[in-house]
């Protein structure tokens, strides 16, 4: 029987086994975890149409929609540009374990790279903490890196 005609609780179904799969990062997202890990530095990829700077790395430069290819290092530092303390506790999908809360997430506009990267800010006081302000990456230990973006423990203010 088609289901064209059935109502939608007739097409809703229920899974009982687990349904694993694994996903790339590609070719770039995987130099961009390399370097970090290797070297604790970030790598962006460089437009050579209009100039933009991405990190992490991507394949298209959006505006361009050209093909990128050019690896360029940056810096490990950077400013903030948006940030939220979050207070609802949930499941690190990195992890399996409920995040410690407080903490704050925000984007980060890297030295060097035209768009903000996204990650956690060791401050939750909003009295100590503004739009504007300078971070530095704080990376795991060398021998605890993996190779993904719990390499990067957090971003700290500067000063």
């Amino acid at each position: 029987m088609s289901t064209e005609n059935k109502p939608i609780e007739q097409l809703q179904e229920t899974f009982t086994h687990p349904m694993p799969y694994e996903w790339s990062i590609g070719i770039y997202g995987s130099k961009f975890f390399h370097e970090i890990r290797e070297n604790r530095r970030f790598v962006g990829i460089k437009c050579n149409s209009c100039g933009k700077v991405y990190v992490p790395p991507r394949r298209v430069c959006g505006p361009c929609f050209r093909e990128l290819k050019d690896l360029v290092p940056l810096s490990d530092s950077g400013v903030i540009t948006a940030f939220s303390v979050v207070n609802y506790p949930f499941i690190d999908p990195n992890t399996g374990a409920q995040r410690p809360i407080p903490y704050t997430y925000g984007y980060i506009k890297i030295d060097g790279a035209d768009n903000i990267f996204s990650h956690i800010i060791n401050e939750t006081n909003l009295d100590k903490i503004k739009v504007g302000m300078r971070v530095n990456a704080i990376f795991k230990e060398r021998s605890e890196m993996e190779g993904n973006i719990q390499d990067i423990k957090y971003f700290e203010i500067v000063g």
